[in-house]
């Protein structure tokens, strides 16, 4: 089911929460309870998590902010990131692309467990998204006790971001959370943004269910190697990207 990688990079999820002022040691202890509960291969990163605002979190999260799902942010969002007054990191393990799915599960649980005991704010670090409360929550529902495809499908959507634009592909970042390739689509003036980034999530789709190399032969597509981050940063994918030429439909 899954291709050979381009890299010995595992990748893994990076998570930043947000707490209210004199909410650190509270926000710290949901984090430690968590890990200890089910997230057992999860640690806090203690060299970033700080008792303090962080000034980069408002033009962070605006950059961040998903810009697909109508409903994905709130002006209440917003508000709680200016006004946050402490910041935990939390970091999964290595993944291979055939337990990603299941690590990324986790890390979905674990951001629903940490705004129910009082992060204000969240985002995924290793693509660069975030979501607003309410948008989480419901990524983590439909995620919970569904079949498999649906719930990677949930994952993707949490953690990846889509859609970047070089000036000549429209594609994903972060698909390597869930153990794919990210998808690269030639960007067309006569096609609107919305529209391209459905078609990477349906190709998405059919690589979960039937496979990169049946959907690469399926369209005429190409993977390879991307080069555009270095190995050792987050947003590398080792799985590559799947490059469409002539269109997806």
């Amino acid at each position: 089911m899954h291709h050979t990688p381009f890299s010995e990079y595992r990748p893994r999820n990076v998570l930043c929460f947000l707490g209210s002022v004199d909410g650190f040691q509270d926000l710290l202890q949901a984090a430690k309870d968590a890990i200890k509960d089910f997230a057992t291969d999860f640690e806090i990163d203690m060299e970033s998590t700080q008792d303090a605002p962080d000034v980069r979190m408002s033009e962070s999260f605006a950059v961040f902010w998903d810009q697909v799902h109508e409903d994905a942010w709130h002006q209440h969002d917003v508000e709680a990131v200016i006004s946050h007054g402490c910041v935990v990191y939390v970091v999964g393990p290595h993944m291979e692309a055939a337990e990603a799915p299941a690590v990324s599960l986790t890390a979905l649980r674990l951001v629903e467990r940490l705004l129910a005991a009082g992060a204000t704010a969240a985002k995924g670090e290793s693509a660069g998204v975030a979501h607003g409360a309410a948008r989480w929550r419901q990524l983590a529902q439909e995620a919970e006790g569904a079949e498999p495809g649906a719930a990677t499908r949930a994952c993707r959507l949490a953690f990846a971001k889509r859609p970047l634009t070089d000036g000549y592909y429209l594609s994903s970042v972060g698909f390597h959370l869930v153990g794919l390739p990210e998808v690269f689509v030639r960007s067309n003036s006569s096609v609107d943004e919305l529209a391209l980034s459905a078609m990477i999530d349906s190709v998405a789709d059919e690589m979960a269910a039937d496979g990169v190399e049946a959907v690469v032969a399926r369209y005429g597509a190409e993977l390879k190697a991307i080069n555009e981050y270095e190995e050792d940063d987050f947003k590398y994918n080792p799985f590559g990207g799947v490059y469409f030429f002539t269109g997806v439909h």
